[in-house]
Formats: structure tokens, sequence, C-alpha cells
């Protein structure tokens, strides 16, 4: 079950007949330079959906002694490097899943089956080993003479659910007893979510070097898709790199090098069509959890990096298995990060695309943001209005959010206008595609909407202040902003002049049609 079986390669076949496959084999002459080293034990750490099962299958597959996989690797990148042919099906591979927990089973059940099986393994493999003077699974281990390459995924499952909270510090010792200083340990590739838990004299496992999203310049490229390996797949499959890369781009490196989600672009490219494919995968329901607590003002930080805005932080660090729930901006930023919802690079923090910001405005219509949710739904009433032509209404919902979101900015300037004009159509993006100074005609429209359905008109947008709605009106006449949307939509174009009288605090607002001629 656990001792050079077939189930990785089994895994990996599927992966190389499937529809897309991204060749990342490469990751392995990195780790072949480990094997029998003092840097042998790795973990890698990611949010669900970038791939770290995939590679335990390439890893799996490539070291294991019971496959013959020559055939298969001949085909990848890896076998042009000079250490292809000394590791490639040489090495008993042990893949533990710690994610495999029946419901209702104990730790002792949980933690006892793995043993149970691992041993049972041994005793089959090795049918000349007495393992019955030994106790510990360790030293039945040392007890066979063999080097194993360990492949542990999901190492931090427990962590992660909140399972078997009083026996996490045991399961921690588990792994040190199996793994640490045993020269049975070719290779250990652990992989999971969270970084290692540690004590408060250090850590457990402190035998691993780790490499996560906040600290790894080594293995950043092998988890996501790479820009390139994007606009490759994007022509081989017909489907428009530029749409693709708004939806699912945006996750940096540390050297500030762009990630895409790989899950979602699988999705998306099988079904030709892009759209959030998050909410099959994983909830947001730590992120509102956060927001509740809302430590130091963390919501309206969201808010801002909703209207598209990066947040400047520091002293970001790593959130950890087993750690107690965050009560600072900090805390809270590094779970975020951890988990997958924003990004956060040379002291900038972000959501990464459009797929992780549908997320977000879905979750600021929960209960938690009290007047924000309600500002929120009446974003709807915004479009709606706004599409109807009625300018009094567009005015008093959008002086509505001025009134909440001041705070944030000095709205007297240009960019508090924006911001507050960004968040209050945030329920326009279901059926918009929205740039802000998008160039256009002679000169940067203050935003445009791109309608995604055959249905909607194309918005323009201007805003002024201290001025008038009818100069805002003129200006995208004049400066022919409605030139690219003609070009692209060949409809009819909504123009909506804003304009916010400093003295007076009033919004008002003014809406033409522009007749589109063929």
């Amino acid at each position: 079950m656990y001792l050079n079986t077939q189930q990785g390669f089994e895994s990996f076949k599927e992966s190389l007949a499937s529809k897309i496959f991204v060749d990342k084999s490469m990751i392995i002459e990195i780790l072949n330079e480990r094997v029998n080293t003092r840097d042998k034990y790795i973990c890698i750490t990611r949010p669900r959906r970038f791939g770290k099962s995939q590679i335990t299958y390439l890893l799996e597959s490539y070291y294991s002694k019971v496959v013959d996989s020559k055939t298969v690797f001949d085909n990848l990148n890896i076998s042009a490097c000079s250490s292809y042919a000394k590791y490639l099906n040489k090495y008993n591979v042990i893949k533990l899943d710690f994610s495999d927990v029946e419901p209702g089973r104990s730790y002792e059940q949980y933690i006892g089956r793995i043993q149970r099986k691992l041993i049972r393994d041994l005793e089959k493999y090795y049918p000349k080993v007495n393992f019955d003077e030994e106790d510990l699974l360790s030293d039945k281990l040392t007890s066979t003479g063999d080097e194993f390459i360990f492949i542990i995924d999901e190492w931090d499952f427990i962590f992660n659910k909140g399972l078997y909270i009083e026996r996490q510090e045991e399961f921690l010792d588990f792994l040190r007893n199996l793994l640490k200083g045993r020269n049975y340990v070719a290779l250990c590739y652990m992989t999971g979510i969270l970084p290692i838990k540690k004590h408060s004299t250090g850590s457990a496992l402190n035998m691993f070097e780790e490499y996560t999203l906040l600290d790894d310049s080594i293995f950043e490229e092998y988890f996501g898709f790479t820009e390139e390996e994007v606009q490759q797949l994007c022509v081989e499959h017909g489907m428009p790199y530029e749409e693709v890369a708004s939806w699912y781009n945006g996750y940096l490196t540390e050297d500030g090098t762009r990630i895409f989600n790989p899950r979602s672009v699988n999705i998306a490219i099988i079904k030709k069509k892009c759209k959030s494919y998050w909410v099959n995968t994983g909830a947001m329901d730590e992120v509102l959890y956060y927001l509740k607590i809302d430590p130091d003002g963390v919501r309206n930080d969201v808010l801002k990096m909703v209207a598209g805005e990066e947040i400047a932080v520091h002293n970001i660090e790593n959130f950890r298995a087993g750690q107690e729930l965050p009560t600072n901006k900090d805390e809270v930023y590094s779970a975020m990060i951890t988990l997958g919802f924003l990004t956060y690079s040379q002291g900038l923090l972000s959501i990464p695309n459009k797929e992780l910001m549908q997320e977000f405005e879905k979750a600021l219509k929960s209960p938690c943001f009290g007047e924000i949710a309600v500002l929120v739904k009446k974003s709807q009433e915004l479009l709606e209005a706004t599409l109807n032509y009625d300018t009094d209404k567009v005015a008093q919902i959008i002086q509505e959010v001025h009134n909440l979101r001041v705070d944030l900015y000095d709205y007297n300037k240009e960019n508090g206008l924006t911001y507050v004009i960004d968040f209050a159509y945030i329920a326009a993006r279901d059926r918009y595609r929205i740039e802000k100074e998008e160039h256009c005609g002679k000169g940067r429209a203050d935003f445009t909407f791109h309608p995604i359905f055959k249905r909607d008109m194309p918005i323009i947008i201007e805003l002024k202040c201290n001025n008038d709605t009818q100069t805002a009106i003129e200006q995208i006449v004049e400066r022919e902003y409605s030139s690219k949307l003609f070009n692209l939509h060949k409809k009819d174009i909504l123009m909506v002049g804003i304009n916010y009288d400093v003295r007076t605090k009033v919004h008002t607002c003014e809406i033409k049609k522009l007749n589109y001629e063929c």
C-alpha cells in the first residue's frame, strides 16, 4: 500500500495521456543533487490547486525500482540531464499520503493504520528479514539494509483540518522518529499547504529545508504554470491568452515572476470557457473568519484590493501548521497568502486575478461586513439604474458609497472618486470586463465596461470634480473614447458623466447613448 506501489506511475501515465500536460520534470535534476546529502530533506508548501500531488506522481514514477518508466521519461526534459540515468528506477519508494483519514477514526487508529500497513509491506517485500526482533518502525526499516526515498503528500492534513489537536505534537514526533538522522533515508520530499509547525525551542522537523510561497527561489517555477507555458497551451488549444491571463495569472514568486493557477487553467481550456473554478476545490470560509475578526482594519485593505489596489505591508512571515488563529493584520495576511487568496511580492499585497477577485466580491456580501454588505447588494441596483438612464438613482447610490468609504481617502482627490466608483459597480463585474484608464481614441477613459454577454451595452464613465456632467460627456465624444468600443462590440454605447462638487459634497450624473453607425 505504501512501499514500491504502482499507483503513482499509473496516475502519472494518466497525466501524460490527458489533453493538457506541462513538462515539469526538470525538478528531478534539483532533487537528484540532494540524494544522500545533508540537503536530502525538502518540504515544499503551496496552496490548494497548485499541482503538488501531480509532482509526487512524477517523482514516484522516476525513482521507483518496481516500474520501468524509461520509455516515458526519455521523452521528457529531464532525459537531457547528466544525472538522468543514474537515479532512474533505482530506489525503493515509500509514498505516504496523510490525507487518507477515515471519518470517526481516533488518532491511534489513524497513525496505527499507517504503521501497520507499512510494516506489512516491508514483511512482504523482505521475506527473509526477521522483523519480529524490532519494535519500532524505524528499526524495522533499518534492518532491511536498504535505502528508501520517502515521498510524503499532505503532511499537514490534520493541522489544516483541525484534527487530533491534542495529539499534533505526537504526530510531529512520529515523523521525526521515522525520518530524522536515519541512514535508510536517501531523500525525503514532503509537501503540503502549511509550513512546518515550530516548537517554542525550534522544530521537531528541523532537518527539513522549507520552500514556501514567501521564500522559494529554487522550486517556484514547478508549482503553477509560467506565462510562457500558458501562452503555448493557448496556442495549442485555441484559447485567447489575454483572457486566460486576466482570470488565472497574478500569483507572484519571490523574484516577481508571475504564476498561473494551474488547475483552473486546465479546466478553462478543457471547457473552452474562462470563469471562476475556485469554488469547486475550496471555500472562502477561512477568509470570512479573518474578515469577521478584522484586526487593524483588514476589511478596509480588502476593499482597496477589490478596487484593484496593492497594499504596502511589512513583516509578513509564514503562517504555520498548528499556529493559533491570527490576531493581528500581519498574521491574517500571512494566512491568506498561505491559503492562496492573496499574493505578496516585494512588499506589496494584492488579489492575484479575476478568479479570486470574484470570490472576494462574493465574500463582501457576507453579513460580517454590515453596511458594506448592504451596499454591495445595492450595487446591482446601480447597474440597473445606469442601464435605465436613471441619473438620480445613480447619483444617490454613489453618494451612499461615498458617505460610507470616505475614511479611506481624501475624497477631494481624484483617486478617492475613482475608488468609490470602482467599488460601487462591483456587481457589474458579473456582466462586464471593467477597465480603468484604458487607452481609447485620443486619450484614456476613466472607466470602460466591456460586455461579456451580447445583450448588454458597452459603457464609458468619465469622472469630474468641481466641474459638471456635461463636460464629462463632451470629453468622451471629443476624445473619441468610443472608437475602441465601437470596433470591438459594434453596438451603441452608454456614456456616463459623474461629477462631485467638493463644496456641496453632492454627486450628479448624466447618461446619454452614443449610436453606433456601421
